[in-house]
């Protein structure tokens, strides 16, 4: 149990994190930390957090802090929050790109303070109202860089996660964000661009809700998510998000080339093949 836990951003990831740690009985006080006024009354109001406070009166109040905002912003709040922590407190990542942090930590006086995490979860919605509860059970968490990290900080997160339910999956920075780009990031585009194409071409609003079905709704829900989080993900993980949008690019093609020759075979073969991903994903 720790008496204060600092949450740094007070949006989708952190909020519900602040809730699994009262829900779980791993904090007594939540503090906020938030770049507006706005957002803090809101996750007040929400009981998300007890108290909202500026970065460096939290951070000398806290025994845990847990950093989840935008990562292009997660590099300067991170060196803020190193210089002033102590070899008692814990500080925890929650950010979907791991590399470009780790490395900028790399060789601080407090590296061992720190833990690189990644829960694998979220949705389309932002902001202190988009928080739940149990948002974390039967998801993965991913861990960086575990050995430059104190071992009883890294075992006391361990517990956390799993508390919540997820299961943990070491990797280091660069594997996590090959895997990343793979499995979320590609997604997101696919997403945004496949709204982009529906808005573009059906220009009557009313004919794409009312025949929207549930494959176009689940395809293109991520189309929703913000742009000011996803674009810096984008950005930071750019030569592997380029590698698996060419890879993607190449497979468009080649559904496009089969209907072009109206080869029903190669049609065919093309989804049979995708549907090998029901072994992986039921």
């Amino acid at each position: 149990m720790f008496n204060n836990v600092t949450i740094v951003g007070v949006g989708l990831i952190s909020g519900s994190f602040a809730l699994a740690m009262k829900q779980h009985g791993f904090a007594k006080n939540i503090i906020g930390v938030s770049r507006t006024k706005a957002s803090e009354q809101k996750a007040l109001e929400l009981g998300l957090i007890d108290e909202a406070l500026p970065l460096e009166e939290a951070v000398r109040k806290s025994d845990f802090i847990y950093v989840a905002i935008p990562v292009d912003a997660t590099i300067p709040v991170m060196q803020q929050i190193m210089d002033l922590v102590t070899d008692k407190q814990i500080v925890v990542d929650a950010g979907s790109t791991k590399h470009v942090l780790c490395e900028a930590m790399t060789g601080h006086r407090n590296r061992k303070r720190f833990v690189a995490t990644h829960p694998m979860w979220g949705t389309e919605y932002s902001g202190p109202e988009a928080a739940v509860n149990n948002a974390f059970a039967g998801r993965a968490c991913v861990i960086s860089e575990k050995e430059k990290s104190d071992a009883t900080a890294v075992a006391i997160v361990e517990k956390i996660y799993r508390a919540l339910g997820m299961h943990i999956i070491y990797m280091n920075a660069d594997a996590h964000d090959i895997h990343a780009a793979y499995v979320s990031h590609i997604s997101h585009i696919t997403s945004f661009a496949l709204a982009n194409t529906v808005l573009e071409k059906e220009k009557e609003e009313d004919a794409i809700f009312e025949l929207a079905g549930g494959g176009f709704e689940s395809t293109v829900r991520l189309a929703k998510s913000n742009p000011a989080m996803w674009a810096p993900i984008f950005m930071q993980n750019r030569e592997n998000v380029l590698d698996v949008l060419n890879e993607h690019i190449s497979q468009l093609r080649k559904f496009k080339a089969a209907l072009e020759k109206e080869n029903m075979d190669y049609l065919n073969e093309l989804m049979e093949n995708a549907n090998k991903i029901r072994r992986i994903i039921k």
